[in-house]
């Protein structure tokens, strides 16, 4: 049966439900992915007040221009050309040459993804009636996103000042049919606006007074490629806190560190997360491992990686919370006061929160990766990591075999680029744009993309700590155990997440040699390939972890 968003930007479902239908009421960020994923379906809601509402809103709008009141951007010029006054009879034609000027972008396309997520927020945004638009063209976005008809949209053109306006123009094009030369993306080919206007039934129309406003100006877009990015960062956060249980039992970490005394007495909610979720990770169904000759306890990455990593998990809810505020902020202007039948002019279209929040997420995801790395350092060297062969050697009878050199050096290849790309972006906004009218800018959209191509990054350098962790794996479980089967040294939490590496990697467990023995027993580029690909896009590759990518937001938001 279908449902609605509730009130509290939850999503109501069930196992029946299939459908979300849209009224302008909060999203969250899993039913947002849920419905760019394909687990959702999309729709309007069929409630009778929503075209009301609309028609409300855009009476409000046309009362002004009839009554030749002075409005921004609608019958004046836009930014520092506020002051010119533009007659009435021209309203029409301001916002049809609103999307003429803003056809600036260029750069390569940007992932269809976000175009979706931008438009499946816009309309629900516009639904709330607070932009002066009519119903027609909110059914326009959500039958192009029920039909799987993308705008392309290219990656530069947008300081989020006044919202996105270059990439929010490409889509408001793509629905209007205002310029034929608008692409689309639509059943595998790329046609005009104008083809794919009639493979859909609809006819090139013109905006109204205030509509090419209420489609282009507002943070939607960065909105939704922040979102994006959240959504796959807590499946990479989760992957990695796996890895490092896997490093941490092959390194024979202590357990102490991780015990719950400990976080009761720095009871940040985020360490005491971590510290609980590492620690029923090591030994939830795993045996107990004597430790001999080992240092009475462990260096400050093993010790402390609840206190380095509870900082990150908190700051992922903290942003979560932020973004779907942004998702369904209405942030065009000016806003529609229908009680008081106004238009209020202001400013919400600046995406400073985004900015800011894009930056942080960006050097989370950078400290994330350069724990995991330091602990890759010690596992491959004979004097930190307890007796395993010098950089993970497989078969240390063959002199010529040097284990994973290579792929270390891959991976500290990375870190730099994570943390060079963790360098803040808003506080270089420039101050000169659009005739010193948008003198601060918030640089949403350059922070959330630049977060969204770290994402990528940080996952190629997990299908590297991967490797390195089953590896290990085998390597500890042979010295223990007697056998290469690193299963046997890790709990029920890990073995799902080992198990399924090995199959993306066409390897079955427990044939008798670690993943890898001799040097050119495995093409480790084809592996690595092979690693990211699923870590980036395999659902049922993290389906292991999905209770712990649940909790990370459910138990520290209760807390």
């Amino acid at each position: 049966m279908p449902i609605e968003t509730s009130q509290s930007a939850s999503h109501e479902a069930d196992d029946r439900s299939s459908t979300l239908l849209l009224s302008g009421r909060p999203l969250d960020l899993r039913s947002y992915a849920a419905v760019l994923s394909g687990r959702l379906q999309l729709d309007i809601s069929s409630s009778a007040d929503l075209p009301g509402r609309l028609q409300k809103s855009e009476q409000v709008v046309l009362d002004a221009v009839k009554n030749r009141e002075s409005i921004y951007g609608v019958t004046t010029g836009f930014g520092g050309m506020a002051d010119d006054p533009v007659p009435t009879e021209m309203a029409s034609q301001l916002q049809d040459n609103l999307l003429n000027f803003l056809s600036a972008g260029l750069g390569d396309p940007i992932p269809g993804d976000h175009v979706r997520g931008a438009m499946l927020l816009r309309a629900n945004v516009l639904l709330q009636g607070r932009s002066g638009i009519r119903f027609e063209w909110i059914e326009r976005l959500v039958h192009f996103l029920q039909r799987g008809a993308t705008p392309v949209v290219f990656e530069h053109g947008s300081i989020g000042a006044s919202g996105d306006l270059v990439p929010l123009a490409s889509i408001a094009r793509a629905i209007t049919g205002h310029h034929k030369a608008t692409d689309v993306d639509f059943d595998g080919q790329r046609l005009s606006s104008h083809e794919v206007l009639q493979r859909l039934g609809l006819s090139p129309c013109p905006l109204q007074a205030k509509e090419g406003l209420a489609l282009i100006n507002g943070t939607s877009f960065s909105a939704a490629i922040a979102a994006n990015t959240l959504v796959r960062f807590q499946k990479l956060f989760s992957i990695s806190l796996a890895i490092q249980a896997m490093l941490l039992r092959a390194q024979l970490a202590h357990e102490q560190p991780f015990e719950s005394f400990v976080h009761d007495c720095k009871p940040h909610p985020g360490q005491r997360w971590v510290a609980r979720v590492l620690l029923e990770m090591m030994t939830d169904g795993a045996e107990k491992i004597e430790i001999r000759n080992q240092p009475v306890q462990d260096r400050y990455s093993v010790r402390c990686a609840p206190q380095y990593l509870g900082s990150h998990a908190e700051g992922i809810v903290r942003l979560i919370r932020m973004v779907e505020i942004e998702m369904n902020a209405v942030s065009d202007n000016p806003l529609v006061d229908v009680e008081r039948g106004q238009l209020v002019q202001s400013g919400n279209f600046l995406g400073q929160y985004l900015g800011v929040g894009m930056d942080e997420l960006r050097r989370l995801i950078a400290l994330t990766a350069k724990h995991l790395d330091i602990q890759i350092a010690h596992l491959v060297a004979p004097e930190f990591n307890g007796g395993l062969p010098a950089s993970l050697r497989g078969n240390d009878e063959n002199r010529v075999n040097m284990g994973l050199k290579g792929l270390q050096i891959s991976g500290n290849s990375i870190v730099p680029m994570l943390l060079q790309q963790a360098a803040p972006l808003v506080e270089h906004f420039p101050t000169y744009a659009e005739q010193f009218n948008q003198n601060i800018n918030g640089l949403s959209w350059g922070s959330s993309c630049l977060a969204w191509k770290s994402s990528h990054l940080f996952s190629d350098y997990l299908a590297i700590a991967t490797l390195f962790a089953i590896q290990a794996s085998d390597l500890r479980a042979q010295q223990l155990y007697g056998n290469y089967d690193g299963r046997r040294l890790l709990g029920s939490r890990l073995v799902p997440l080992y198990e399924a590496s090995l199959e993306v990697l066409g390897i079955s467990p427990g044939t008798g040699l670690p993943y890898l023995f001799n040097d050119g027993d495995r093409f480790l580029e084809h592996d690595l390939a092979k690693l990211a690909t699923a870590i980036r896009n395999s659902d049922s590759f993290s389906a292991t972890l999905e209770p712990l990518i649940d909790s990370l937001e459910n138990e520290l938001e209760q807390t």
